[in-house]
C-alpha cells in the first residue's frame, strides 16, 4: 500500500481498536483494487501492473486479512463476550461473517490466480468472479459498519486499559 502524504499515521499496539479500524481501511482499499482490475480487464489478459496489484491484494487478504480475523476472534471477541453488557449477538454474527468471507476469499483468490496463470477467464468464470467480489463488498460494508458503529464503541466502553493493553500485546506477538 502506498504512503499518502498528510494521512494520519496508522495506530500502534497501544491502540488495538484503532489498529482494527486501520485494517478496515486496508480491506476496503484492497477490495477496491480487485474490483477495479476485474472490471477494467474484463475479456483480456491482465497486464503486468494489474497482475502485480491483484497479487498484492490477494497476499494482503491471505496474510493481513487472516491476522485481522485472528485479532478479533482470539483477542477482542473473547474479552468482550465475557462482559455482561457485551453485544453477544453482534459477536456471533461477526464470527459467522468471518467464515463466509473466508470462503469467498478462497474462491476469489482461485479465480484471479487462474486468470493470471492462464492469461484469460471464460465469460462465465468472469461472471462468477464478479458475483463473488460483489458479495465480498456487500459483506464487508455491513461487517465493517457493525464493528465500527457497535462493537468497537462497546469495547472502548466496557474493556479497561489493562484488557486493551493485553489485546495490543497479543496483536504484537501475532506480528512478531
Amino acid at each position: 500500500m502506498s504512503v499518502q502524504i498528510g494521512a494520519p499515521p496508522d495506530s500502534g499496539f497501544d491502540d488495538p481498536l484503532g489498529m482494527l479500524q486501520d485494517c478496515h481501511r486496508r480491506i476496503e482499499h484492497f477490495l477496491q483494487v480487485l474490483s477495479t482490475v476485474a472490471s477494467r480487464a474484463r475479456g483480456r489478459a491482465l497486464d503486468q501492473e494489474e497482475a502485480a496489484a491483484v497479487k498484492g491484494a490477494l497476499h494482503y487478504f491471505r496474510v493481513g486479512g487472516s491476522r485481522h480475523t485472528d485479532d478479533e476472534e482470539m483477542s477482542l471477541f473473547p474479552r468482550l463476550s465475557a462482559h455482561p453488557e457485551a453485544p453477544e449477538a453482534t459477536v456471533h454474527s461477526l464470527e459467522n461473517e468471518h467464515q463466509h468471507a473466508e470462503g469467498l476469499h478462497y474462491l476469489v483468490d482461485r479465480l484471479f490466480s487462474t486468470w493470471i496463470n492462464n492469461r484469460t477467464l471464460l465469460p462465465e468464470t468472469q461472471q462468477q468472479l464478479d458475483q463473488f467480489l460483489d458479495q465480498l463488498l456487500q459483506l464487508y460494508t455491513r461487517h465493517i459498519d457493525l464493528e465500527e458503529r457497535v462493537l468497537f464503541p462497546a469495547a472502548a466502553k466496557l474493556l479497561n486499559a489493562e484488557q486493551l493493553a493485553a489485546i495490543g500485546e497479543e496483536f504484537r506477538r501475532r506480528r512478531a
